[in-house]
């Protein structure tokens, strides 16, 4: 009886504890967000939101740290399940996250996939390439940092036979 009761509490502790570690950003943070158009809106005429708060996705580009402020470039990057930004080709473009704590470089390092909730504060004009770029600008709320993938072999396989790993 003992042992049924203490299985069934490890069972619904380890199904709460992998939910929780499965999840973007938090709910109360997610309730806030109150822009539910595209990116690309945002990219076109980011001045037209300011005030809004987004939850967006990307690629940390670039991290200008200091001790009282750190500044993010970030490319767009869809989201798919549980927030997770996808890591390809497709991006509507870049914006700026902008946070009043220090954001370590060793954490927030360039190629880290992020999904933020910001409020929208304007836009800033830069040069990529020789060209003026429009950033939208974001102040950050909440900033989840994801894993990097593990891309070097499938996480499942189904076989028939003899075989030998390298």
């Amino acid at each position: 009886m003992v042992l049924k009761r203490v299985g069934k509490l490890l069972s619904i502790f380890l199904i709460t504890l992998s939910l929780g570690c499965a999840t973007g950003v938090s709910p109360k943070v997610r309730s806030q967000v109150t822009y539910a158009g595209t990116f690309s809106e945002v990219q076109k005429a980011p001045d037209k939101h300011v005030g809004e708060i987004v939850m967006f996705g990307g690629k940390i580009l670039s991290n200008q740290a200091s001790p009282s402020a750190s500044e993010l470039t970030v490319l767009h990057l869809h989201t798919g399940s549980r927030d997770r930004p996808k890591d390809g080709d497709q991006s509507e473009g870049r914006y700026l996250i902008q946070s009043n704590q220090f954001l370590d470089p060793a954490i927030y390092k360039e190629e880290t996939l992020l999904t933020v909730v910001g409020r929208i504060t304007g836009s800033e004009a830069r040069a990529i390439g020789g060209f003026e770029y429009i950033y939208p600008k974001l102040k950050a709320i909440e900033i989840k940092l994801w894993p990097e993938a593990d891309r070097t072999y499938p996480r499942f396989h189904i076989g028939i036979g003899v075989g030998k790993t390298f």
